[in-house]
């Protein structure tokens, strides 16, 4: 007998009160997506804003615990990396687009999203090169899917492997496509791999101003705007609050609880965007684009960190 609409909505608040309690990123998000493909629970439209918002917020609030110097020196230390890597990408992902005959707009928006934020970029460049809506959504759901299977799966290939904990931060934020699965996996590895991916993804989203800017000018579009994010500065800002208050121990504490819980339930409402519907867009050489060029960039970024 199919559930009620109340009932599998009750379903979902039960699976993520027990994310929260259980507070592991890779287990929220298994656990929404299956909830979400088994009952498909009608939820409010707030839901998909209520997990960007919460992940924009962990971020902030880890930006407490992390020193200035060490964000200054990080960003140093790899910029040079994280410039290979996007540009590489972008020029490897187009030629293999054209070599698997993948539709252009779904090419450009796979490409911009595996180099630099993956749903934020395909999200945002989309009405850029004024991709249909159907391509736009085939696109985010095979990006969610590989960041679901990238949370699962490189912690434990990282601890396989004995990687550091700055070399996994580093691996992940140039590996994974979206921040809140960068956070999610180093958040699973440890603390200095948490600030270190952190501290690496967010310089790599900035990379989203110059590739919009880009596009609109490629594509003579002169409505094009592209803007810092309000949640990159606000990090930063934070950084410095911590770097020059004298905080406690406990309160440090309290700030990465407090901050690691906003991230499980962001995740949680991250895998809610894993629907039957999503699925079912899916076609074969969009996929193929988007797992070929991932698994070129996974053991092209590894050896990079490793010899970096």
């Amino acid at each position: 007998m199919p559930l009620t609409d109340k009932s599998s909505l009750l379903i979902t608040l039960v699976g993520f009160g027990l994310a929260v309690f259980i507070a592991h990123p890779a287990f929220a998000l298994l656990l929404a997506a299956t909830i979400n493909l088994v009952f498909a629970p009608k939820l409010p439209k707030m839901t998909k804003q209520s997990g960007r918002y919460l992940l924009q917020g962990a971020i902030v609030f880890l930006g407490l615990t992390m020193n200035v110097e060490a964000l200054w020196s990080v960003s140093q230390d790899y910029s040079v990396l994280i410039v290979g890597y996007i540009l590489s990408t972008l020029c490897v992902g187009l030629i293999l687009g054209r070599f698997l005959r993948v539709d252009t707009d779904q090419a450009r928006l796979l490409v911009s999203g595996t180099a630099i934020c993956g749903g934020t970029a395909i999200a945002t460049l989309g009405p850029v090169i004024r991709a249909r809506s159907e391509s736009v959504a085939v696109c985010l759901a095979i990006v969610f899917l590989l960041n679901a299977i990238a949370i699962l799966v490189l912690p434990k290939v990282g601890i396989y492997l004995e990687i550091s904990q700055t070399q996994f931060g580093v691996w992940v934020a140039l590996a994974i496509h979206d921040t809140s699965s960068v956070v999610g996996a180093a958040a699973i590895y440890g603390d200095e791999a948490l600030q270190v991916a952190t501290t690496v993804k967010l310089v790599r989203t900035l990379w989203l101003i110059p590739l919009v800017l880009a596009a609109g000018i490629l594509m003579n579009r002169r409505e094009t705007k592209a803007r810092l994010p309000g949640f990159v500065v606000l990090f930063v800002l934070f950084s410095i609050i911590g770097s020059v208050s004298n905080i406690s121990g406990e309160w440090i504490a309290g700030i990465k609880t407090l901050s690691q819980t906003m991230l499980v339930a962001a995740l949680f409402f991250m895998g809610l965007e894993i629907t039957r519907d999503a699925l079912r867009r899916l076609n074969g050489r969009a996929v193929s684009l988007g797992v070929c060029l991932w698994l070129v960039v996974l053991p092209t970024t590894y050896w990079a960190v490793r010899l970096w």
